[in-house]
């Protein structure tokens, strides 16, 4: 696809995110199989981790996701409007006086706090019909979520004949899933289960994306895959299992040439050493290109990639442009128009994150609004 993209329109020229629905529906598929004997859900907040939730939504509703979550009640209401039959969890708390709109919309809200199980318990003393909630436990990450200590109160309120209101299921938050045999992981996972046998009646859901490759103990009755789904790799320092799903390129604008000793961009940061070739790509930071990825006389930043060669950044990333060395690509190959790749065959998310010193869940979802997003059905 390098060098011969076709533009959708000539005044969307700029760095084009192509979204393969094909490799998004595969990967929801491949995650449902490993999460056999589980509902498979799909966490699509931050707009489906930057894809937009007009794509990723009719996408997995159609390979089969009947259940999703979002991190606030607005995106939950937004993903109700694409999936009008779907089970819909808001994972932020319960806002004060928001009652009403998860009953208005049918959310499910995620509870993390005694205030919050009283908010709701009034609000449905008055509105029986309102969707079941959700207990979110507190098992190691000390950010959302009831404390251990609470457990065993709750379980014995929620198990008796009267429960306060219905519950969904429980649930907990991994502090680092993908690293292998974490030992944070596996007290993680025994607390969870002490606190799932105070609530025995009550389904339970701990698996992420990387909780799902961990065999059947962790899963419980409900997973909710997140970065798996975009082609992320859930198994951190493995083969990644998952299909790649974006694919991000910037078109050259202008090329050109500079000898030893000129410099490049902002501040001069970057010096040349030798006769360099250069292009500039239409790529800033106010496309999410993270500016961390600048390069200077000391420091190696980030690279483009076209038809198999490295093009390092040279110099500072600016908010609409950056300059790559093209000096290793065949003469005559690159021009005004071509397009290299950011993310792509030869950059796999993963990769492109850690040579920036972030991690892909940042890079996806801060993908700029005028990126240029392309559809693509078939891969």
């Amino acid at each position: 696809m390098a060098g011969n993209l076709t533009l959708p329109d000539p005044s969307a020229f700029g760095s084009i995110l192509t979204i393969n629905t094909k490799a998004l529906a595969a990967n929801f598929t491949l995650l449902a199989a490993k999460s056999a004997g589980s509902i498979c859900g799909a966490v699509v907040k931050a707009d489906g981790y930057g894809l937009g939730l007009d794509t990723v939504i009719p996408t997995l509703s159609a390979a089969g996701c009947a259940t999703f979550f979002t991190a606030h009640l607005s995106e939950a209401i937004r993903v109700r409007e694409l999936a009008p039959k779907a089970t819909i969890h808001a994972l932020n708390g319960l806002p004060p006086a928001s009652a009403p709109l998860y009953h208005r919309h049918n959310i499910t809200p995620v509870l993390g706090s005694i205030e919050e199980i009283a908010e709701w318990q009034d609000f449905v003393s008055v509105k029986p019909d309102a969707p079941p909630a959700v207990l979110h436990f507190d098992t190691g990450m000390n950010r959302l979520g009831l404390p251990i200590s609470e457990a065993a109160a709750l379980g014995g309120k929620f198990s008796g004949p009267t429960p306060p209101f219905p519950l969904a299921f429980i649930m907990s938050h991994f502090i680092e899933g993908e690293v292998e045999h974490s030992p944070h992981t596996a007290r993680q996972i025994a607390a969870f289960n002490a606190v799932r046998a105070l609530f025995p009646q009550t389904r339970a859901s701990l698996a992420n994306s990387s909780g799902i490759f961990m065999g059947e103990s962790v899963r419980h009755d409900i997973a909710r895959p997140g970065y798996a789904l975009y082609g992320g790799n859930p198994l951190a320092g493995r083969p990644n299992p998952m299909h790649p799903v974006i694919r991000w390129q910037a078109p050259i604008i202008q090329t050109g040439f500079v000898n030893p000793g000129e410099t490049i961009g902002y501040n001069a940061t970057w010096t040349a050493k030798r006769p360099t070739r250069i292009a500039t790509i239409c790529l800033g930071y106010a496309d999410g290109y993270p500016r961390a990825a600048s390069s200077s006389d000391t420091l190696t930043g980030g690279l483009a990639m076209y038809a198999g060669h490295q093009c390092p950044f040279l110099g500072r990333i600016s908010m609409d442009l950056t300059v790559i060395d093209i000096t290793h690509v065949p003469a005559n190959t690159i021009q005004r128009g071509t397009f290299v790749d950011l993310i792509g065959p030869d950059l796999p998310l993963d990769q492109v994150a850690a040579t920036v010193n972030t991690i892909g869940y940042e890079l996806l979802t801060h993908l700029g609004r005028r990126v240029h997003r392309r559809i693509l059905v078939e891969s």
